[in-house]
């Protein structure tokens, strides 16, 4: 069995991108970032594809020439403060504890997904990587950023075409197409 978890809202309180990019280029860049890209937000509200463009522009005005190192610093102290969900710990723990395999499944970065998530006894990420060029961030993303369809494609992948029976976690809709997938959905 394969127990799948989606990150922001499921696992966490609340969304964690954001909080994670004040903290790397302060408050004034995020906000910079996000009223450069009002317009691309508004549509993104209207057409969910858009959100992947408007995401790496303020992922690009935020972290673009980041070294690696430091977000990874950043990201280090930035885990220790995320309010996760207890009922939904007790819930992964469950399925660990019964010899499930467990993997994350998020739209957030990797970067601070696989350490945040490493604390819960979780070894397996699937998330949204972002480019480095020479030690470098470069703001844009490495593949796809994972969320609705990606998320069903990156599973599927990871499970190779095992037959397993799959559980799976979700609050938005963007984890519709993950849920839908799974045998045994959960809304959180």
């Amino acid at each position: 069995m394969v127990a799948a978890f989606d990150f922001d809202g499921t696992l966490t309180e609340r969304d964690t991108l954001l909080p994670f990019l004040r903290l790397v280029t302060g408050r004034r860049q995020v906000v910079a970032a996000l009223v450069r890209n009002a317009g691309g937000l508004a549509r993104a509200a209207r057409a969910r594809d858009e959100r992947d463009v408007v995401k790496e522009r303020v992922l690009a005005t935020c972290l673009a020439g980041t070294p690696v190192d430091e977000a990874a610093s950043a990201a280090a102290r930035y885990v220790a403060g995320i309010r996760l969900r207890p009922e939904v710990v007790a819930t992964l723990q469950t399925h660990r504890d019964a010899g499930h395999e467990v993997v994350v499944v998020s739209a957030s970065p990797a970067l601070y997904v696989v350490p945040a998530v490493a604390a819960l006894g979780v070894e397996h990420v699937l998330a949204t990587e972002l480019e480095i060029v020479d030690g470098v961030l470069t703001g844009r993303f490495a593949g796809r950023n994972c969320r609705a369809e990606e998320k069903v494609t990156r599973l599927d992948a990871w499970l190779a075409g095992r037959d397993v029976e799959l559980y799976a976690y979700g609050n938005s809709r963007d984890d519709a197409a993950m849920l839908a997938r799974a045998d045994h959905a959960v809304w959180v």
